[in-house]
């Protein structure tokens, strides 16, 4: 028995809605989940925008095609566009939401592997790679659909020796509708401009082209511009008195993972966060240490911290993976080099590094600590390789304990509070954090990603804690460890996912430590203020200018020497901001 055949307009309807819904997804999606965040689809895409004239083209034009086999060729061609040009809209959007960025096909491809090594850590290897494959299925059974309705029955049929069949008075009334489509799809694209296409008509493709055709063109600019600025000179090593202004003391600079101002400002957030931060404030003035804090601008926001580690250490505004690969090509020096160049010895501490790290050797580091070498017996905890608690213990009794007094610049990152904010542990003895072993019982604490991802006010609240968590890791080694010989710089790297915190802004909180009250003036110089809470007025400074002003506030040079890096002034004698 043959199928039923469907009647051509139900079946051209039918083509028309499922690729107008497709089109218009991304918009829809975006709506939803804006929650108040600017998020650029396209200046004539709304929540009314619910028609896109590129669904009409397409549809119409494939009605009017001559029939053959050929044409099955055209509607694949068709279908896969509209898919692709879904799938891309959908990623941009998610893009926005966690980055505060659109997508950029041209250089950001390099973050599949990421999200790969993300969802490993999460959800396991498993549903990592059965989610991929599910949506490849799905996508493909949405393709022959599509292609079924995107050609009729009669058009997928041949006469015989392969010519097309004779067409048939039934099919006037398609062509006159494919007419009326294609008419009022190219009027709508010729007129776009028109107050009267501005709503509830949109072009999602025509957008999706112009913009990514617009990133083609800033990255190929952006290219030849950071190419001239690693031009620059950058070359500290006949500084005189290069760094002499630290008198020999170890500089350790930490990265908490994801602490942004909005863990500060956020009621919410600053609920948890804040009284942390008056305990973190006392507790270092009973062990005689001194505190100031301010803010710095990050170069990213949601994810990529290893922009905001090299914008800090190069003096050079990495935004996007382009300009940090082009550092890495370059013979670019860096604050890893300056110190290098003062007598120091540099070490990296990267407990979130699972695989080789070639950075670590271009950027000259003599020590590079990994979750391959760090002698962690502990569980992982979901993404996260170890909990902060055990990094500080590290960075103390295998970085910086046990060796000659040559003076020592380490780079560590904090990253219990990286995202999937779960579990949040408690605090243990210092003196039982050992090789990590302890934290066993603590493997499957707390929610499970794939149920708290679901919830974003639960989400919010682990976000909160997972963040104090690592707020009063610093605490406890502040209060133990820190000694006259140290000056302890702890930043966040950038702000959480916007989707996440509800805000865009890209500033995050700098905390300095010193038992020499001498080491922090510099930095009141600089706008930062006594105590755990920064006071920033006005713009804060940005990531790109602390190596500079670093050099400059350390150094010994004469006044109206000049540094030859970005953002250098006049160097002032580390003599004078002595009391």
């Amino acid at each position: 028995m043959k199928a039923p055949r469907i009647p051509e307009l139900l079946r051209l309807a039918a083509a028309l809605v499922l690729v107008n819904a497709l089109l218009v997804t991304p918009a829809w999606l975006a709506v939803s989940v804006a929650d108040g965040q600017a998020i650029e689809i396209s200046a004539r895409t709304g929540p009314g925008s619910w028609i896109a004239l590129e669904a009409a083209l397409v549809v119409g034009a494939l009605t009017l095609l001559p029939r053959g086999l050929w044409m099955i060729g055209f509607a694949w061609a068709a279908a896969g566009t509209v898919i692709a040009a879904t799938v891309i809209g959908v990623t941009d959007v998610v893009f926005q939401v966690s980055l505060a960025r659109p997508l950029n096909l041209f250089i950001d491809l390099y973050l599949v592997g990421a999200l790969y090594n993300l969802a490993i850590g999460n959800v396991g290897l498993a549903t990592t790679l059965a989610t991929p494959l599910l949506a490849l299925l799905v996508l493909s059974v949405l393709g022959i659909v599509l292609v079924r309705l995107l050609v009729a029955r009669d058009h997928s049929a041949v006469g015989r020796g392969g010519g097309p069949q004779k067409p048939r008075r039934k099919q006037f009334a398609p062509r006159l509708a494919g007419v009326a489509l294609v008419v009022f799809s190219a009027l709508g694209l010729t007129l776009e401009a028109a107050p009267a296409f501005e709503s509830p008509f949109s072009t999602p493709v025509v957008h999706l082209i112009r913009t990514q055709g617009t990133l083609f063109a800033d990255t190929r600019r952006e290219r030849a511009r950071f190419e001239n600025e690693l031009t620059a000179p950058d070359n500290y090593a006949e500084l005189p008195g290069l760094l002499s202004g630290l008198g020999g003391r170890d500089v350790v600079m930490v990265f908490i993972e994801s602490y942004g101002m909005a863990a500060l400002e956020d009621p919410q957030f600053g609920a948890v966060v804040g009284p942390r931060l008056d305990t973190l404030a006392a507790r270092a003035e009973s062990a005689g240490v001194h505190l100031v804090t301010g803010e710095l601008v990050s170069p990213t926001q949601g994810g990529q911290s290893w922009y905001a580690h090299g914008t800090v250490i190069s003096g050079l505004w990495l935004s996007n993976q382009l300009r940090y690969e082009l550092l890495l090509a370059s013979d670019r020096k860096t604050l890893v080099d300056d110190f290098s160049y003062a007598g120091y010895r540099t070490a990296a501490l990267m407990p979130a590094i699972t695989r080789r790290w070639p950075d670590g050797v271009r950027l000259g580091y003599d020590e590079v600590h990994t979750a391959a070498n760090i002698t962690y017996k502990g569980p992982p905890l979901y993404w996260v390789t170890m909990p902060d608690q055990f990094t500080w213990s590290y960075l103390q009794r295998s970085v910086r304990e046990g060796r000659k007094r040559t003076p020592l610049f380490v780079e560590a990152a904090m990253v219990s509070s990286h995202a999937p904010w779960t579990p949040v542990l408690p605090m243990i003895g210092w003196d039982e954090v050992g090789d990590g072993s302890r934290f066993e019982p603590f493997r499957q604490q707390g929610y499970p990603p794939e149920e708290l991802w679901v919830d974003i006010d639960v989400l919010r609240e682990q976000y909160a804690e997972s963040i104090e968590y690592s707020l009063e890791a610093m605490t406890g080694y502040v209060e133990r460890y820190l000694d006259e010989r140290t000056l302890l710089i702890v930043m966040g790297d950038h702000q959480a996912a916007p989707w996440v915190i509800g805000a865009t802004g890209a500033d995050v909180p700098v905390h300095v430590f010193a038992s020499d009250r001498s080491l922090l003036k510099p930095f009141l110089d600089w706008g930062f203020v006594p105590g755990a809470f920064p006071g920033q007025q006005g713009e804060a400074h940005r990531m790109d200018e602390f190596r500079s002003w670093f050099i400059e506030a350390f150094s010994g040079v004469p006044q109206g020497s000049r540094a030859s890096s970005r953002g250098a002034s006049t160097l002032v004698s580390a003599e004078e901001d002595q009391p």
